[in-house]
């Protein structure tokens, strides 16, 4: 696939499968790099992965994705629900060239997303990602006994913050910065809790999953479980820190390099081989 290359600064980007790709990520990509499309946690934009290109290097070309109600597309109503979301996605993907010959990773809610997206590719007759690198997220079959996005304002300001996802800084500063966000954050933790997985058959592509070693929400035996998901190849990483592991140092610095790696992987293997499979590895766990 050829490479999907980024509007010039200050322009407008009118390419298909806009506003949910609103900019390429800055980055020294090779022309020839793998396009690695990112899908974001509950409440969450494409700014984190922005940081992501340069870690990632020249063979790697970061996609994040925009969601409605947030960000650029902040007049746009947030989706409630799984399903329209997942068609909205994988059309903004297949418009945007993204449905064959690239990689996924996605953060806890952008995890299952990511793995839906990937079954309707499936289901739609394309090739879809050569493989998904999961994080933060129990198994899909293990969503639906938790209601946050009902959680009156000051619980779910609690909760955020017990599981880290409040950043630093003053607190009353990211007490304002939350509630800018809320209505996008309650509508996708109402995609999460009204999530209910389809029986499908395995998809036939290598997959990753990792985990904080203290994350409540993803707990070893729930995140193991994603190995069900895939004939191919299935690899489990523990990491040190919570649900938020991805926004923290040094533990970021690590998942990058388990994720450069796995993309150089991918990258090898080529287009369609689907190639890194074997049985699964004894779980890594980092110090």
């Amino acid at each position: 696939m050829p490479p999907v290359e980024p509007p010039a600064r200050g322009m407008p980007d009118t390419r298909p499968g806009a506003p949910w790709f609103p900019a390429g990520a800055p980055g020294p990509a090779a022309p020839d790099a793998l396009p690695l499309v990112c899908f974001p946690y509950a409440g969450g934009t494409p700014s984190v992965f922005h940081r992501w290109a340069r870690p990632l290097g020249t063979g790697v070309r970061v996609a994040p994705l925009l969601l409605p109600g947030r960000g650029l597309r902040l007049a746009e109503e947030p989706f409630t629900s799984m399903g329209p979301l997942v068609d909205a996605v994988t059309d903004a993907l297949t418009a945007r060239g993204l449905d064959a010959d690239c990689a996924f990773f996605g953060h806890s809610m952008g995890a299952v997303l990511a793995y839906e997206v990937a079954c309707a590719l499936r289901e739609r007759g394309r090739p879809g990602p050569r493989g998904l690198f999961l994080s933060g997220s129990r198994a899909p079959h293990g969503y639906g006994d938790r209601r946050d996005s009902t959680l009156p304002e000051e619980e779910l300001v609690a909760l955020l913050g017990g599981l880290g996802g409040l950043g630093a800084g003053p607190s009353a500063v990211r007490r304002a910065f939350l509630r800018r966000r809320l209505p996008a954050l309650r509508a996708d933790l109402r995609v999460c809790d009204h999530y209910r997985w389809r029986r499908r058959a395995p998809l036939d592509l290598p997959l990753t999953v990792m985990t904080g070693a203290d994350d409540p929400l993803a707990r070893p035996e729930q995140a193991d479980s994603w190995r069900t998901y895939t004939t191919a190849a299935f690899h489990r990483h523990e990491i040190p820190g919570g649900h938020f592991y991805l926004l923290e140092e040094p533990t970021q610095d690590l998942l990058l390099d388990e994720l450069r790696s796995w993309c150089a992987g991918l990258a090898s293997a080529g287009p369609g081989l689907h190639g890194l499979t074997g049985s699964a590895r004894t779980p890594q766990r980092y110090s």
